[in-house]
């Protein structure tokens, strides 16, 4: 089983009404969200950790996970209201302002966090933990989820995406070390070419900026590049490269996520979510896994928003 700690948001998605005025859906998602509503989808076995309004959008989003299969046991209920992310497309390419004051996800705590030890030994069997997202931006919530992932990293697999939004970010210091945190303990990080950017500079050579991300750790680091395909980097080095189908793209929101649900839905289906596991992988497993991803994020972007397929449809 894999849990899914971090945000759930509603995307206010901008749609023109028959009379041309520009109007708002409201839509659920979240980085977070979306990866294990994909990962539900496409049958693994998946549980949501966040905090949750008792809103009506926080009913909406509570009911999408459960129609997605994902379990809903770990979800912390307040009655802070939901996130909201209004979206702002351009030619497809998605942009985000946040109001996540005082919200239900931004407020969790580290005393509000379950106890998740016991879940390695029964039916559940818990074997990863996936953080990332604007979760990690602002405390007391991102603190939480740090101080999660350094708790459970000896014994599970930890997965981030950092999905940098820039224009969210108040304490840039503070965020930085807090992700580097995350990237000390973590067995897989995916970024796309611009968090790569970010988090380290652009230096005109990839292999160098994972080698300055990873530093002296062993991940697994996955590169997205839109187009261009993505580029995974094993703890040797090594590259391995994957293209993406071409398909006919409405919009971007929530690629990125669904691209990380197909990745850790094939590592599961492959028998590889253990930290032994991750470490040995070999490149044609990698490969495999890639092309899932690939897949995966190929027909979400094809469609409105941030809609992962379920299985039947692959």
């Amino acid at each position: 089983m894999i849990i899914c700690c971090g945000e759930a948001l509603i995307d206010m998605v901008p749609v023109s009404s028959e009379s041309g005025q520009l109007s708002y859906v409201p839509l659920v998602g979240g980085a977070i969200f979306n990866t294990a509503i994909g990962l539900g989808r496409l049958g693994v076995r998946v549980g949501m950790l966040s905090g949750i309004s008792n809103d009506l959008f926080g009913h909406q989003l509570n009911q999408a996970l459960v129609d997605s299969k994902v379990d809903t046991s770990y979800l912390m209920r307040s009655n802070a209201p939901t996130t909201l992310a209004f979206v702002t497309l351009n030619q497809g390419h998605a942009s985000y302002t946040f109001y996540d004051e005082n919200s239900a996800g931004r407020s969790v705590e580290r005393a509000d966090l379950p106890n998740l030890s016991n879940l390695k030994n029964d039916g559940k069997a818990l074997s990863a933990l996936y953080f990332g997202g604007i979760s990690l931006i602002n405390e007391p919530a991102a603190d939480a989820y740090c101080d999660l992932a350094q708790k459970y990293a000896a014994d599970m697999v930890v997965v981030l995406d950092p999905n940098i939004r820039t224009n969210f970010i108040s304490n840039e210091h503070a965020y930085r070390q807090r992700l580097q945190s995350f990237v000390d303990v973590a067995d897989i990080i995916k970024v796309s070419d611009e968090d790569l950017d970010w988090l380290v500079g652009s230096t005109h050579n990839e292999s160098k900026q994972v080698a300055l991300l990873r530093g002296t750790g062993k991940a697994i680091v996955v590169v997205t590049k839109g187009a261009d395909g993505a580029t995974a980097y094993l703890s040797t080095g090594e590259p391995v490269h994957q293209d993406v189908p071409q398909v006919s793209v409405i919009d971007t929101v929530g690629a990125g996520d669904t691209f990380n649900a197909g990745m850790l839905a094939k590592l599961a289906n492959l028998g590889l979510m253990s930290k032994t596991a991750v470490a040995n992988i070999s490149p044609t497993q990698l490969t495999q896994c890639l092309a899932y991803a690939a897949q995966i994020a190929g027909i979400n972007v094809s469609r409105q928003g941030a809609n992962p397929p379920w299985l039947n449809e692959l």
